[in-house]
């Protein structure tokens, strides 16, 4: 299932993680209470303005083969292989293991291809609102974070409904203490910004009005994209450096030069 969430900033406040907002300002002590107030008053005239941000995410069954994501067509009423199972709308997603101790993979919380697949989801948060300054740009990134955590939290209770009777406050929810995780592009588990080219076929990011760049920058800038997994063991790690053997693999399955790739990744060659 595919679905766009539009929420106004009044609704959204509630999840702004203003400690990453003082962090992007370097700001400590006494100075935030001055840049709080100047950043609420903003917040304001976006509201009164009708500013929004959108959430679209979609809901897939997949398995995992080795290290990718596998789409699985629902109308396969056998899951015996690989090519009974991909959903050809969709490509896998290729992703990276770590390679030292525990070495995990985000497709360790997704059962094998021959299991029952296990439900995924995908998502992209932005604000088609273009920043002139550094206040309206850091403002706006908090607000694309906040649609991310308020649309994961609809998606968790109201579409996927695996956490119906989930309760958190804006603190709990920071702090991660649903059920699950929520990796973004960039994040030390999925480290490949290259994945956002995959994630806007899945999710069509030109119909919401993002862009990307050649190096898989996303336009405007205050968007963020990623996975929903709802595995309960499902935890944030780092990939870390991959050797040589790794890239090429991964080269393989993305089916982009390992030349190129590094250009996306940070590893050793």
């Amino acid at each position: 299932m595919l679905a766009t969430l539009r929420f106004g900033v009044r609704e959204l406040k509630p999840y702004i993680n203003w400690l990453y907002f003082y962090h992007a300002w370097g700001v400590k002590g006494e100075g935030q209470k001055d840049l709080r107030h100047e950043a609420e008053e903003l917040l304001d005239d976006w509201s009164r303005s009708g500013v929004y941000v959108l959430f679209r995410f979609r809901l897939l069954k997949a398995n995992a083969n080795d290290d990718s994501i596998y789409f699985v067509d629902n109308k396969c009423a056998n899951i015996d292989s690989i090519n009974e199972t991909v959903n050809t709308l969709f490509p896998p997603i290729p992703l990276l293991r770590q390679q030292k101790n525990p070495y995990l993979c985000l497709s360790d919380f997704l059962p094998p291809i021959g299991l029952k697949p296990a439900t995924i989801g995908v998502f992209v948060s932005t604000m088609p609102f273009m920043a002139d300054d550094l206040l309206s740009l850091t403002l706006a990134d908090r607000l694309a974070e906040a649609a991310a955590e308020k649309g994961h939290e609809h998606a968790r209770k109201f579409f996927w409904k695996y956490a119906q009777d989930e309760d958190l406050t804006p603190m709990e929810l920071f702090s991660e203490r649903y059920i699950g995780k929520r990796p973004a592009i960039g994040y030390p588990s999925l480290p490949d910004h290259s994945v956002n080219f995959i994630l806007s076929t899945i999710l069509d990011f030109s119909s919401l009005g993002i862009s990307l760049t050649e190096n898989a920058a996303m336009i405007p800038h205050s968007t963020t994209s990623g996975l929903m997994i709802s595995h309960p063991e499902c935890r944030h790690f780092s990939v870390g450096t991959i050797g040589e053997d790794q890239l090429l693999d991964y080269s393989k399955r993305r089916g982009i030069d390992s030349l190129i790739l590094r250009k996306y990744l940070d590893i050793s060659s």
